[in-house]
């Protein structure tokens, strides 16, 4: 599943070509992906000016005078840029065609969203979200305060989008293993100083995928259609069984809420 830093990776792929130019169209191959597409993408977005691209959390936002297109690249989502006259292949669900180039949503399980907002309202799915974890506001006090009070695991903390937005299971993983704390330790039970070093490992984590363009499993592929590369320094996420790169024993699995966790019984605590 495409997680924060697939999506910035896609943002900053697809802004050059988009942004100050006018939608001449948009094309529909179906009427619905996870929820119905809004009559606005057809009605509003067409003839209007992409003044600015924006991620809240693993959502993009194309900005217009007339409101904003909502993506969400859901469990395989991916957007392209492509030439003008490029045939749609199976799964290509949108188009958004500019001047000189289209952008193209590729979705085969069909869990992303196309949706709008006006300019003078938030849409609900973005009413709830929680701080963004590259921003100043996402801090080890924060975070600690918030946790002070929570039973549940750490690792369903800082993936709970209404606390922090865009930590999937991947950087989770990854951010718990190289902070030393164990997936399932209760929240609430974590030091205000480990929390200050599970923040700033969140950080550097997200910001070094994004360098590295994304993690490529299945699905993920940037907006050039080229692999992300951050898969090659994973030291946890997909590695149960194999020996861990600290302690040398072997990485654990287990499930939180559902989500496959691997961790280092040895080194995690």
């Amino acid at each position: 599943m495409p997680e924060l830093p697939e999506v910035e990776v896609t943002k900053l792929g697809i802004s050059p070509h988009i942004l100050g130019k006018t939608v001449r169209s948009v094309v529909l191959r179906r009427d619905n992906l996870r929820w119905p597409i809004p009559d606005e993408i057809t009605q509003c977005l067409p003839n209007t000016t992409i003044e600015k691209v924006r991620r809240l959390g693993k959502y993009l936002l194309l900005e217009s005078e007339q409101g904003a297109a909502i993506l969400h690249l859901g469990m395989s989502g991916s957007l392209r840029i492509l030439p003008l006259a490029t045939p749609a292949q199976k799964h290509d669900h949108v188009d958004i065609v500019f001047d000189d180039c289209l952008l193209r949503l590729n979705d085969p399980r069909r869990f992303g969203a196309l949706l709008w907002q006006n300019n003078d309202e938030q849409h609900p799915l973005l009413n709830k979200l929680g701080v963004e974890p590259l921003s100043d506001n996402f801090s080890g006090k924060s975070l600690w305060q918030v946790a002070r009070k929570k039973t549940l695991p750490i690792k369903s903390l800082i993936m709970n989008s209404h606390i922090v937005v865009g930590v999937g299971n991947i950087y989770a993983t990854e951010a718990l293993f190289l902070a030393g704390i164990h997936p399932k330790r209760a929240a609430r039970k974590v030091s205000r100083q480990r929390m200050d070093t599970l923040v700033m490992i969140i950080k550097q984590v997200l910001e070094k995928a994004i360098a590295a363009g994304g993690t490529t499993l299945k699905d993920f592929s940037g907006s050039d259609g080229k692999p992300g590369y951050f898969s090659q320094a994973l030291q946890a996420y997909g590695r149960a069984n194999k020996a861990c790169f600290v302690c040398i024993k072997p990485l654990k699995i287990t499930s939180i809420q559902g989500r496959s966790t691997v961790y280092c019984n040895h080194c995690q605590r």
